[in-house]
């Protein structure tokens, strides 16, 4: 079970979290999380090239430590970097010193001020000892979630759930992953062909 637009009622819990961007720019943020690997993050990158796009990569540590001519192309090609943990750990079911460790193991690769916990799950007090260490770190989550890791959903499904709730200063989420390739290839270049004709830029967070 997972809710395509981040309900109010969250965004009120967690008021230091990053949710969207401002709603009085014509700007979108995509963003994308768990690589980088092979494959399904060139064809991602290769996707938001052709549209001269710049997106914000969450990525994994261990998938960098196992690809890192691939996260190089990430920074060369002037995309955002964030950590993701290194071993995409969910918070609600981890110690705390763990996460912040496998945090801390991410954070020596990426050097990021930018943070997504994975399944967008994590404790009031990991955020507060992640600000305590890192004051300049901003935690980001999202107000519209493609669904492309949800293997029952279409592509064409992944594709109205972006452009049927994104608007002005939102975060979208897509993943460059396996899991979720069958609905990225088909969702993301008709989403950015949608979203460049309705005049939208795209900024990295």
């Amino acid at each position: 079970m997972y809710l395509v637009k981040s309900p109010l009622l969250l965004k009120w819990f967690y008021p230091s979290l990053v949710w969207n961007k401002s709603r009085n720019e014509k700007v979108i943020y995509l963003t994308f999380d768990d690589g980088p690997i092979p494959v399904v993050t060139d064809f991602v990158l290769n996707t938001l090239k052709s549209f001269n796009c710049k997106a914000t990569f969450f990525c994994i540590g261990d998938n960098i430590t196992k690809h890192p001519e691939i996260f190089e192309r990430l920074k060369q090609d002037g995309h955002a970097i964030g950590n993701h943990t290194f071993n995409h750990l969910k918070g609600w079911k981890t110690a705390d010193k763990q996460y912040i460790e496998n945090f801390q193991q991410c954070q020596q690769l990426t050097g990021s001020d930018l943070f997504r916990p994975p399944y967008g799950r994590i404790k009031k007090s990991q955020i507060s000892y992640l600000k305590t260490i890192n004051p300049e770190l901003r935690i980001i989550m999202w107000d519209v979630l493609s669904g492309d890791f949800d293997q029952q959903l279409s592509p064409e499904k992944c594709y109205e759930n972006v452009i049927g709730n994104a608007g002005n200063g939102s975060i979208i989420v897509f993943h460059d992953s396996l899991k979720a390739f069958d609905r990225l290839r088909v969702a993301l270049p008709a989403a950015l062909a949608y979203f460049v004709k309705q005049g939208y830029q795209f900024h990295t967070l």
